[in-house]
């Protein structure tokens, strides 16, 4: 019997073995990564660097900050009174009064991506000083040169002589994904060589600046600035570059500049010590919900052309204000802020194909790119409208453009907004001013062909009316009252 019992709990423990196995080898326990081999390898590549300025001496030993030294030597002369820190004897002459002395400005991080001594940083490290000291792991330090830097992507590039000095590898930016392990080395608040990890919270996060940085909750505080940041394979895959804070000071989350894009950018300054970038000349506006739906794109995409620069690239191509820009030299625009960063990496002299919405229909245009150093952008003046005026039931009153406005404003036609009741154009905000350019697909010619127009509109769906304010084309979706 007791053969059977031990033989029954053998059978028992073998099928429950058979049943977990399974789930075991398909849920492998993930571990966190060891970074100490990892650090070891990278940390002789990254460099603190400090940077300093030339300031004037103001003042002797024994002034008193902030006070003109006339007012310092009367307080000493009739008062007496002993002010912490300042001496309260005779004034002492100091040699170097009024000459520029260098003075610590800031300091910050980078590190070497090549053995010949060529540095990577972010440009507000280096921005504006005077001299730029780099120190490596080993306590040597170098007066570095500035080979260029970029403040729109915040991305510099510096030098030091040497030779066969560790450098990092770089990866691939483009393959980072949510959730995987990153580390940073830097300089934090001055303390060199200090290590922090964390993981990837976001990729692509528009922060409103040039580039689309990778959001992480890596520890970033002031002096990391520059420093890299590394995947477990210890590769570079961005530049720590900003934190957001309420404080000044760490608060979960940091951001980085991709390093592909970081090397484009590089790899120019290093060349030509500055950054070319290709420009069309638009002024581009928010796509919302309401007013994708209103033009018939059904979802929000595209970047919304509120302004066309007078014999811009756009304007000379065919861009309208009010167009649509869904696609650019082949690549499709998904919102306003992915334009820039297209046209600015297309090589400037380079004919482009664009497609446009406009009008409820795609349009295909050829855009030539400028460079963004040769254009400018043209001046508007303001010209009186001519008499003549008209009611409607958008609930506005309009009159006829001269033409010369027609030219100042870069428009072929319109009406021009002289008074508001009450009405659905002044209740989406529309003043005295404003110009409207089309409603729908229709381009307004004139107060008569206006009125004709929206006499017909459907009161019960939502049309576009297209306003022109200052050098801004706006999109406001309205249903007529």
């Amino acid at each position: 019997m007791k053969k059977h019992f031990i033989a029954l709990l053998a059978i028992l423990s073998l099928g429950q073995m058979s049943f977990i196995a399974p789930a075991a080898a398909q849920n492998p326990r993930v571990t966190i990564p060891d970074f100490a081999d990892l650090v070891e390898r990278a940390s002789p590549a990254v460099v603190n660097i400090r940077t300093t300025e030339k300031i004037m001496v103001q003042q002797n030993q024994g002034g008193i900050p902030g006070m003109p030294e006339d007012q310092a030597e009367f307080f000493r002369r009739f008062f007496g009174v002993p002010i912490p820190g300042i001496p309260n004897g005779p004034k002492q002459a100091q040699p170097n009064l009024g000459k520029p002395q260098e003075a610590d400005r800031g300091v910050g991080s980078g590190f070497i991506i090549e053995s010949n001594g060529l540095i990577l940083t972010n440009a507000h490290v280096v921005e504006g000083a005077t001299t730029i000291y780099v120190t490596l792991t080993d306590k040597r330090e170098f007066k570095a040169k500035l080979l260029g830097m970029d403040k729109r992507t915040d991305v510099a590039v510096v030098k030091i002589e040497a030779r066969d000095l560790p450098k990092l590898p770089l990866g691939d930016s483009s393959r980072v994904r949510v959730g995987e392990w990153v580390l940073a080395i830097g300089s934090p608040f001055g303390l060199e060589n200090t290590v922090t990890a964390g993981i990837v919270s976001a990729k692509s996060r528009d922060t409103g600046d040039y580039l689309p940085f990778i959001q992480t909750d890596v520890a970033v505080n002031p002096g990391n600035s520059g420093g890299p940041l590394l995947n477990t394979a210890g590769q570079v895959i961005g530049i720590n570059s900003q934190i957001f804070s309420r404080s000044g000071g760490y608060m979960g989350i940091s951001f980085a500049i991709p390093i592909d894009e970081a090397m484009r950018v590089a790899d120019q300054l290093r060349t030509n010590g500055k950054m070319t970038r290709g420009r069309i000349g638009v002024a581009l506006g928010e796509m919302t919900k309401e007013v994708a739906e209103s033009l018939g794109l059904g979802k929000p995409r595209g970047a919304y052309v509120r302004n066309v620069e007078p014999g811009g690239p756009a304007a000379v191509g065919g861009i309208e204000s009010g167009d649509v820009i869904l696609s650019f030299n082949g690549r499709e625009i998904a919102k306003s802020t992915d334009l820039p960063r297209v046209v600015g990496d297309t090589k400037p002299g380079t004919s482009v194909p664009v497609q446009v919405w406009r009008k409820g229909a795609a349009r295909e245009l050829n855009v030539v790119v400028a460079d963004t150093e040769s254009a400018q952008a043209a001046k508007k003046v303001d010209t009186p409208a001519v008499a003549g005026s008209s009611a409607n039931t958008l609930g506005v009153t309009v009159t006829d453009l001269s033409d010369s406005k027609k030219k100042d404003l870069n428009i072929k036609g319109g009406v021009e907004v002289t008074s508001l009741g009450e009405g659905p154009l002044a209740r989406a905000g529309v003043r005295p001013g404003d110009v409207i350019i089309r409603v729908a697909d229709t381009d307004i010619a004139g107060v008569k062909q206006f009125e004709a127009l929206v006499k017909g509109l459907d009161a019960n769906k939502a049309v576009p009316v297209f306003i022109r304010r200052a050098d801004s084309t706006l999109v406001i979706p309205v249903r007529p009252k």
